[in-house]
């Protein structure tokens, strides 16, 4: 439901499902946007700036790079500011949306701008998973988290959507993202109707920046305790976890990063074959998460994300396979369908070896999954050679995640030993 504040007049949502449609607009914004709309108008910002896809490459890794430190920086913030730091990262993720408008930018400065809106993505996807899946009851948590999830495909879809849309009108990539910033807004609003209800007047919040101050030394000492004790008795079980999410990363970003570019180069036919494609990622993303929940349920997650694995990789691999569109639809179609999944169910299972703990985990986690983007497009790039051919990308993508696929089989014998 929604109340007013005694005090205030703006409205505080407590209703659980509104919460997690919030959530899924939060996803939508920071992740489908700020993220992945660089997919969707990657062609058209390559045509109107004339860039190599080698700059193009460089440009992806320098935003999942900043995703990598966003992620680093959501595990040391304190969980009494959360949502204040959550509302951070998301204004930065609108603004740095909004700021790719501007015309005749400088390369200097998009790579600053992507990179801080990778650090505002990693930042807000973390602390907003955090955030909004603890206000939902135990009995409902399960169902509600899809729900949250499933603002990635969403964003991406819509990302695909805007794009054709804007695309057809005459416009170019600067009004794309301008749209696309505005249409963020209304979010901020949102968020503040979900904050804490003490969030300005606990006088114990207000004390606690004095309290918590701390060195930098203090914070370090602090954080390797916090670590030992996270993974201690299940160091090498939660290696090969992460090794394996490193290589799911590397393994999905090559189709996430240029699938509309080679649909553009393969389809030469088909106008905008490449927002239809990546359309059809966001849709598939969308709808199939609530149905790896399910499985998961009757089979158990670690199951599910192996055969999510194996499925990713034969995704990889369909390209090389069948070159017109069967290999790129068929690709799309898996990659939507498999990557959200392989993402709920890996943090799923991390932040369940040690639930007291959840949150360092999960950011140890998402760091291996950065750690992954970041390499992936710049090993694609220089495997593309001067004729953009992508196959040995993609190939190399699908050994990866076969590896990833042994690496988590390793974990699953590792984990029943330790039981």
């Amino acid at each position: 439901m929604m109340t007013a504040s005694k005090s205030r007049t703006f409205t505080t949502i407590t209703n659980e499902t509104a919460t997690a449609l919030i959530g899924l607009y939060c996803m939508a914004v920071v992740m489908g946007y700020g993220r992945f709309l660089f997919t969707a108008t990657l062609p058209d910002i390559m045509t109107q700036l004339a860039l190599s896809t080698t700059i193009a490459g460089w440009l992806a890794s320098v935003n999942y790079i900043g995703y990598f430190i966003g992620a680093l920086i959501a595990m040391f913030i304190p969980h009494h500011i959360t949502w204040r730091a959550l509302m951070f990262g998301t204004i930065v993720s609108i603004v740095t949306t909004i700021l790719l408008v501007i015309p005749d930018m400088s390369l200097s400065l998009w790579y600053v701008i992507r990179l801080l809106a990778g650090i505002a993505s990693g930042v807000a996807m973390i602390l907003s998973s955090s955030f909004i899946i603890q206000r939902f009851s135990i009995e409902r948590r399960s169902v509600l988290s899809t729900v949250h999830f499933a603002g990635i495909g969403v964003g991406i879809s819509a990302s695909a959507i805007l794009t054709w849309w804007l695309l057809t009108l005459g416009f170019h990539f600067d009004m794309i993202w301008l749209v696309a910033g505005i249409s963020s807004l209304p979010l901020l609003w949102l968020l503040y109707a979900v904050r804490p209800l003490n969030v300005n007047t606990s006088k114990q919040a207000q004390a606690q920046p004095n309290a918590e101050h701390r060195s930098v030394r203090q914070t370090y000492i602090n954080f390797k305790r916090s670590l030992y004790e996270a993974i201690v008795g299940q160091t090498k079980a939660i290696s090969l976890l992460a090794a394996s999410y490193v290589l799911a990363g590397f393994g999905y970003i090559t189709s996430a990063t240029f699938l509309p570019v080679m649909a553009a180069q393969r389809l030469t036919t088909q106008t905008y074959a490449g927002l239809l494609i990546w359309l059809v990622v966001g849709i598939f993303a969308m709808l199939s998460n609530p149905l790896w929940g399910a499985l998961a349920k009757r089979i158990g997650e670690v199951k599910t994300l192996m055969g999510l694995t194996l499925l990713q990789a034969l995704g990889m691999l369909l390209p090389l396979w069948f070159d017109g569109a069967f290999g790129l639809y068929g690709n799309a179609a898996i990659l939507g369908s498999t990557f959200v999944g392989m993402v709920s169910m890996t943090l799923n299972i991390i932040k369940n070896m040690n639930p007291a703990y959840s949150n360092l985990l999960i950011g140890l986690a998402t760091l291996a999954y950065g750690a992954g983007q970041f390499i992936g497009p710049l090993v694609t790039v220089a495997l593309a050679g001067e004729n953009d051919n992508f196959n040995a990308g993609l190939l190399v993508a699908g050994i990866g995640l076969l590896v990833s696929f042994v690496l988590i089989l390793l974990f699953r014998r590792q984990s029943h030993r330790a039981i």
